[in-house]
């Protein structure tokens, strides 16, 4: 199924609008930023195909999920949403512990972060 719609999840507004800028200047998606993992969820109706996805996302909202519950949640509502995880956590464990629960990739928020992401939509195409 080629890519059409990509949900932005982070509470960090900054992070999501360079992500979403980075994305508008590359790809041709819908692309929709939520700022906590219930937003993404309570929109997941609009089907997307991609979800880059905060490992933490409780800055904002002190009770929120954090995305390791978001990402078994968007897996448990549809499989077949590819779910990128995005962290500034470079610990091996959190990466495998993320693709254990579903995630497709595990992306570090680092100088890099933006052409891994590229080239896994790339391949997804």
């Amino acid at each position: 199924m080629p890519v059409k719609r990509v949900f932005i999840v982070d509470d960090d507004p900054m992070m999501c609008e360079m992500v979403r800028g980075h994305l508008e200047k590359k790809f041709r998606y819908d692309i929709h930023v939520f700022n906590t993992g219930e937003e993404c969820i309570e929109n997941l109706h609009l089907d997307p195909q991609v979800i880059i996805l905060d490992y933490e996302l409780n800055s904002i909202v002190t009770h929120a999920e954090d995305g390791l519950h978001i990402l078994q949640r968007i897996k448990k509502a549809d499989t077949n949403i590819c779910v990128i995880m995005l962290s500034s956590q470079t610990h091996y464990g959190k990466a495998t512990q993320t693709i254990m629960k579903g995630a497709l990739e595990y992306v570090v928020k680092d100088d890099n972060a933006f052409n891994s992401i590229d080239k896994i939509l790339e391949s997804l195409k």
